[in-house]
């Protein structure tokens, strides 16, 4: 029997839940997949344990299909942004800029979630959708693009036929691959461990990003629990590196994170497990296929700097939305449309974040000095920091 949809989500991470919400909320008939079936179990292995910065764009792309009043219980507020340089000889702090929200009108730049309780309150809301149909624990295992649509059959054999399939299926994506669209790859060398951290000093909101040889050392802000201040940790270095502070226990690792931190917050106490994964950038040579369209890290991956990877994602969807008004869904216009509005943004800012990525990376003393340097010059040029804060934030 032949199912027929209007959308296909492949993938029901963030990304995919955004995009399949986005458009059940306007009235299309939607279908979302995902092989992984949802986490339920605080211990289960396969939690993702990072959290996510959410710009205020993006805010205000949940609070459109209901899901921001959900979400705000287990979210902290990011009202500074600090970026540090603390690449001299010693491991301190040598230069420090702060970025604040107000400077550009904004009360904060955005909010942190713990991955796992955003996922798991993304699903719950997607099951309120009555043209979403949701499933999870089922994968797409063959597409098959049409000119009035395409076909596609999951791995339980239904098949369903779609005006317009969206790829979100990750960075090994499936969908990518069956229309044989290759991708650039930038490997570094690095690797990144994510962990949740207890301090004794408040982050009162300020989300801190510390420069290093090696790859940035970055502390985004969680609610308190129970009078007790939090913050996710996302710590970059060379894979060798990485590798050895995996081997550590509790103790000497969270003494090494400290040490890491120049102690801003004070002591850090890890909490619960830590995940580890490569760093990479990944960019795919089109945006498009026929009747499908890539978003997210099917489309494009970045190294965790700056807040940038899941906002930049879901900009994909906002200009998916926007081509899907203009032209019939699935359309080679529409595509093409989708194609043009994001090309050049996504681009742009690859090439930014691996910039950045490769002036953390240098070990030679007066590169560390020029990186220095430019961090003060964004700092004190008020055009420069203007920009930089509109155009990290998505506002232009």
């Amino acid at each position: 029997m032949l199912h027929n949809k209007d959308i296909l989500v492949a993938g029901g991470g963030v990304a995919g839940l955004m995009a399949a919400m986005s458009f059940a909320s306007i009235g299309y008939d939607v279908i979302c997949v995902d092989p992984s079936p949802p986490i339920v179990e605080q211990d289960d292995t396969r939690a993702d344990l990072r959290s996510t910065a959410f710009l205020m764009p993006a805010v205000e792309m949940m609070r459109q299909i209901g899901l921001w009043d959900r979400l705000a219980p287990h979210a902290a507020e990011l009202r500074v942004m600090r970026l540090c340089d603390a690449g001299g000889v010693e491991n301190e702090i040598r230069e420090q800029v702060d970025f604040t929200a107000t400077e550009i009108g904004h009360e904060r730049f955005g909010w942190n979630i713990p991955n796992r309780a955003l996922r798991q309150t993304m699903i719950a809301h997607a099951e309120t959708f009555p043209t979403l149909d949701l499933r999870m624990g089922r994968a797409v295992r063959d597409l098959l693009p049409r000119t009035g649509a395409a076909r596609v059959t999951l791995d339980d054999g239904t098949r369903i036929e779609a005006k317009l399939v969206i790829a979100a299926d990750g960075r090994d994506s499936l969908i990518r691959e069956l229309l044989d669209i290759p991708v650039r790859t930038t490997r570094y060398g690095q690797k990144g461990i994510v962990f949740a951290v207890r301090h004794a000093l408040p982050h009162n909101g300020v989300s801190t990003e510390l420069h290093r040889t090696g790859g940035p050392f970055t502390l985004v802000p969680l609610p308190d629990q129970d009078g007790v201040h939090r913050s996710a940790v996302v710590w970059m270095d060379t894979g060798p590196n990485i590798a050895d502070l995996m081997k550590l226990d509790d103790a000497p690792f969270s003494a090494a994170a400290t040490e890491r931190s120049c102690g801003i917050l004070g002591p850090l106490q890890i909490e619960g497990a830590r995940g580890c994964w490569p760093i990479i950038s990944q960019q795919a040579s089109a945006l498009t296929g026929p009747r499908t369209a890539l978003i997210a890290e099917a489309a494009h991956v970045m190294p965790p700097i700056g807040a940038q990877g899941l906002n930049i994602s879901l900009a994909d969807i906002r200009a998916l939305l926007d081509a899907a008004g203009r032209h019939g869904l699935g359309s080679e216009a529409m595509l093409d449309d989708y194609d043009r509005a994001r090309r050049h943004d996504i681009t742009l800012r690859e090439r930014g974040v691996e910039l950045l990525n490769r002036a953390a990376l240098t070990e030679v003393q007066p590169l560390r000095d020029l990186r220095r340097a430019g961090l003060h010059l964004i700092g004190t040029l008020g055009s420069v920091r203007a920009a930089a804060l509109r155009r990290g934030m998505g506002l232009t």
